[in-house]
C-alpha cells in the first residue's frame, strides 16, 4: 500500500510540473483511472483540459489517441475501418484512434449521436465490434472528453446512456492569479509538457488497478451509498435519478479514493466527497425545477446532507 501511494504521488508530482494549481483535478483523474472509469471535462477553452490529459498518459507510459470531434466525423473514424487490400486480395483492418491506453475525445458534443455511440461499447466493454468482429481495446483503457458549455451552436447534447459512461464529471475551473503568473513563469522560455517523462510503468499501474478492487467496503457503506443514489430517485425536483450504474460507478471510485490514501476500506466520508463528482451528470430534473433555477448539484448537495450515516463503521472483512 505504502508502495502504491508513493507512485501515486509520484504521478501527481509530474502532472503538477505541467498543471499548476490543478491538484484536485488530477487527484480525481487518477481515482477514475484506478477505478476503471472515465472522465467528462467541462469547461471553457484554454483552462488546460487537453494539457491535463496528455500530462496523465506522459506520467504512465501510455499510448495516447486524440480524437477531435467535429461534426463530419463517421463512427469508423472513431473505431476503425476494414479496407481492402488489392495486393492480398482481401480486406485488412486499419484501426480507429479508439485503439489506445489513453483517449483524449476531444469536444466530444460536436459530432453526431451517431458519432457519439462509437464509444459506448468500448468505454463499458472495453472492446469494440467493427464489421462482425469484437476486438479488445488497450488495457488500461481510459477516455478523458472534454466538451466546452458555452458554444451551443453546432453541438449535440449528449445523451443520458453516454454520459452514464462517465465516472465523473468535472470542471476545470480558472486558475487563482498567482497560479496564473507561475503559469507564465513555466512557459515563458519552453512548453512543460514536452520534457515530461513516465514515472511508472502500464505494468505497475495494472497492478494498482488490481489492487483497488480488493479495497473492503463494508455492506454498512453499501447500504449508505444505495439510499443516497435512491433518494435522488425520489426527489421532487428529480424527473430521472441516477441508475444503479451510478452506485456502482460511486462504490468503485470511493474504493480508488480510499486507496490512494493508504486505506485498505472505505468510509462514508469518501462516499460523500465523491458523489458531486459522480451522480450530478445522471440525474434529469424536471422542467418546473428547472425554470425554478434548481440544478443537478444542488440536488446531490440536499440529497448527501439528508442521507443518514451509518453509525457503526467496520473495517473487518
Amino acid at each position: 500500500m505504502e508502495t502504491s501511494q508513493l507512485q501515486v504521488k509520484r504521478i501527481l508530482d509530474n502532472i503538477g510540473n505541467v498543471m499548476v494549481g490543478k491538484e484536485q483535478v488530477a487527484e480525481l483523474s487518477i481515482v477514475a483511472l484506478l477505478a476503471g472509469g472515465h472522465v467528462l471535462l467541462e469547461d471553457v477553452p484554454g483552462v488546460g483540459k487537453t494539457l491535463m490529459v496528455r500530462s496523465l498518459a506522459k506520467s504512465i507510459g501510455a499510448n495516447f489517441k486524440r480524437i477531435q470531434f467535429t461534426p463530419d466525423l463517421l463512427p469508423s473514424d472513431v473505431t476503425g475501418s476494414s479496407i481492402y487490400n488489392p495486393k492480398e486480395l482481401k480486406f485488412e483492418f486499419r484501426p480507429g484512434p479508439i485503439m489506445g491506453n489513453i483517449v483524449l475525445a476531444d469536444e466530444i458534443n460536436r459530432t453526431s449521436p451517431k458519432t457519439q455511440a462509437a464509444l459506448l461499447e468500448g468505454m463499458e466493454e472495453g472492446n469494440v465490434t467493427v464489421d462482425g468482429n469484437t476486438r479488445s481495446l488497450g488495457n488500461p483503457f481510459f477516455v478523458m472528453a472534454t466538451q466546452n458549455p458555452i458554444e451551443y451552436e453546432g453541438t449535440y447534447p449528449l445523451p443520458e446512456a453516454q454520459l452514464d459512461r462517465f465516472l465523473f464529471k468535472m470542471n476545470m475551473g480558472y486558475p487563482t492569479p498567482q497560479d496564473e503568473v507561475n503559469i507564465l513563469h513555466s512557459t515563458e522560455k519552453k512548453q512543460p509538457i514536452n520534457e515530461l517523462q513516465s514515472v511508472i510503468s502500464l505494468e505497475e499501474l495494472q497492478e494498482m488497478q488490481r489492487l483497488v478492487k480488493e479495497v473492503h467496503v463494508d455492506v454498512t457503506v453499501k447500504e449508505y451509498i444505495v439510499d443516497m443514489v435512491n433518494r435522488t430517485r425520489t426527489h421532487q425536483s428529480v424527473y430521472l435519478g441516477a441508475s444503479p450504474r451510478g452506485s456502482v460507478a460511486l462504490m468503485k471510485a470511493a474504493q480508488a479514493y480510499a486507496f490512494i490514501h493508504g486505506r485498505d476500506y472505505v468510509l462514508p466520508d469518501d462516499i460523500q466527497y465523491l458523489a458531486p463528482y459522480v451522480l450530478p451528470h445522471r440525474i434529469i430534473l424536471k422542467s418546473e425545477a428547472k425554470f425554478e433555477g434548481m440544478t443537478a448539484q444542488q440536488v446531490v448537495k440536499k440529497v448527501i446532507d439528508r442521507t443518514p450515516i451509518p453509525v457503526q463503521r467496520s473495517m473487518s472483512k
